[in-house]
Formats: structure tokens, C-alpha cells, sequence
């Protein structure tokens, strides 16, 4: 933790904060191009319309600013009786600096059921990034029903997607 900035902090975003959370979404979403199915690719990755929804269906960002700047965004979305950890990412150049796991470990401490993330199945990055980080995989088949029951993805994301829930203590 020690390479983060001393002035630092992890808040809510703000509505004018849009803007910034897309350029920091789709900067780092750089990183799966070329990894995930080419037809699951967007570009930009991450619309405006696409945020506006999301938060519209209960994605509620939170923000690591430093020096006040927004370095990374993890949004947490409570759907029935768990907590889905959603779009979590963070600017490059800032990457393996502590950010994301301060993020993650803010919204962990906040939920108040079932922690749950989603991503896809050859990020391996993003896998290694959640079980150093408390998470351990579900096996597939069970991933499929719960990517089927508590996300709204089409099939084809489903087939190239796993989950990793919060280990209990």
C-alpha cells in the first residue's frame, strides 16, 4: 500500500464525475482488447448511454481520487440478496499501485450480503486480482446459473464469463 499517494481518498462519484469514470473505464478496458471474443468487443467499450444504465439499474460507483484526480472506479450493485462487484477498473500507469484492491476492499467492507464478481474467462489478471484479494472461483456450471440469475449479459457473454464469490471467513 505504500506506493499510493499520501492525499488520497475513496468516496461516491459524483453525476459530473461521468466523463471521468468513462475515460478511466475505457482506457483500461484496453487491456481485453484482443483477450476477449472479438465479438463481445465495443467500441468505446463502455458508452455513455451504457453508464447512465448501469447506474440507472443500481451500480453505485465509488472513486479513488489522489490529488484530486480520479485514478480508478469500481461500481457495487446490490441484486436480490447479493452484492455484485461491477466495473471495476483503474486508470493505466496507476495499475498494481494498491488502488484497485483499496476499492475492492472498501465496497467489501460495505456489503451486506453474498459478494459476487463477474469477468471474463481470459482475463487472467483480473482472476489473479480477485483471489489475491479474498475471492475464490465457482465452479462453472454453478457460475452460469448465477451469471444467468443476477446479471442481465446475453448468452454469448455467459459462455465466455466466469464468477468468484467472497470467501467466508
Amino acid at each position: 500500500m505504500s506506493a499510493l499517494a499520501p492525499a488520497t481518498a475513496i468516496r461516491p462519484c459524483r453525476e459530473d464525475e461521468q466523463g471521468a469514470i468513462l475515460d478511466i473505464v475505457n482506457a483500461a478496458a484496453e487491456a481485453y482488447r484482443g483477450v476477449i471474443p472479438a465479438d463481445r468487443w465495443h467500441e468505446p467499450y463502455m458508452s455513455a448511454q451504457d453508464l447512465r444504465d448501469e447506474i440507472a439499474a443500481g451500480v453505485a460507483f465509488s472513486g479513488f481520487q489522489a490529488g484530486g484526480v480520479l485514478l480508478g472506479v469500481m461500481g457495487i450493485q446490490a441484486v436480490r440478496d447479493v452484492d455484485l462487484i461491477r466495473h471495476a477498473y483503474v486508470r493505466p500507469g496507476q495499475q498494481r499501485s494498491g488502488v484497485g484492491a483499496a476499492l475492492l476492499r472498501h465496497l467489501r467492507e460495505r456489503a451486506q450480503r453474498p459478494v459476487l464478481v463477474g469477468t471474463w474467462a481470459d482475463a487472467s489478471w483480473a482472476i489473479a486480482f480477485y483471489r489475491r484479494n479474498g475471492f475464490v472461483s465457482v465452479p462453472q456450471e454453478r457460475a452460469n446459473a448465477l451469471l444467468r440469475s443476477y446479471w442481465r449479459i446475453p448468452e454469448r457473454q455467459i459462455e465466455t464469463s466466469v464468477v468468484l464469490e467472497l470467501a467466508r471467513d
